[in-house]
Formats: C-alpha cells, structure tokens, sequence
C-alpha cells in the first residue's frame, strides 16, 4: 500500500504565505509526477501544479509566478510554496503521486486526505 500525507495547511490572511508538505510512503519503486490539486467548496477539484520525475513543471495560469512546486526525490516528497495567496484560494489542497510499486508495473495515482488552507480578508 501506499500512503501520502500532507501538512502545512492553516488560515493565514490575503497576501500572506504558506508552505504545503506532502511525503509518500509504503511500498514505492519510483514516483514519476507529483503534485497539488485543490477543491474548493461546491466546486471541481482543479490543478494547481505538477511537476515530473525530472523537475519540469506546469502551474494553472492562476498560480503562475506566486506559487513553486518542488520535490525531493530521495524523501519521496512534493513541496509546494505559496505566496500572495488570495481569499478565492480557500479550499482543500490534495497532493497526488504516481506511484510504481514495482520494476516494469504501472503507475497508480494515490491521493492524500487533504490539507485546508484558509485565506482571510
């Protein structure tokens, strides 16, 4: 089984930052991408950011140039910086990998249980 866990969600003000940890665990051969959904209430969950097996990354256009998207591959973690955070990006954020659990398997996606992040006026 694999297992990712999140942390650093919390309420911070508009404009303000916050830091998103997300780590894998259990049985792992490799991880090719990584990254942040988000689902607000009533709505869809969307894309926030991605990032390969190689460090390449794509970010919803809402995101571009305030938030970073990173991993380690050696921890089997996916980071993502936030800042300037906007009140309209309250909402859960869920960290998602695709996950090989052996040579020559296929990638599953697993997802963790979501992190609430609150942004206040």
């Amino acid at each position: 089984q694999v297992q990712l866990v999140e942390s650093g969600g919390g309420l911070v003000q508009a404009g303000g930052s916050l830091r998103l940890s997300c780590a894998a665990s259990g049985t792992i051969f490799s991880i090719n991408a990584m990254g942040w959904y988000r689902q607000a209430p009533g709505k869809q969950r969307e894309l926030v950011a991605r990032i390969a097996s190689g460090s390449s990354a794509n970010y919803a256009d809402s995101v571009k140039g305030r938030f970073t998207i990173s991993r380690d591959n050696a921890k089997n973690a996916v980071y993502l910086e936030m800042s300037s955070l906007k009140r309209e990006e309250t909402a859960v954020y869920y960290c998602n990998a695709a996950v090989r659990r052996g040579f020559g398997t296929a990638a599953y996606d697993y997802w963790g249980q979501g992190t609430q992040v609150t942004v206040s006026s």
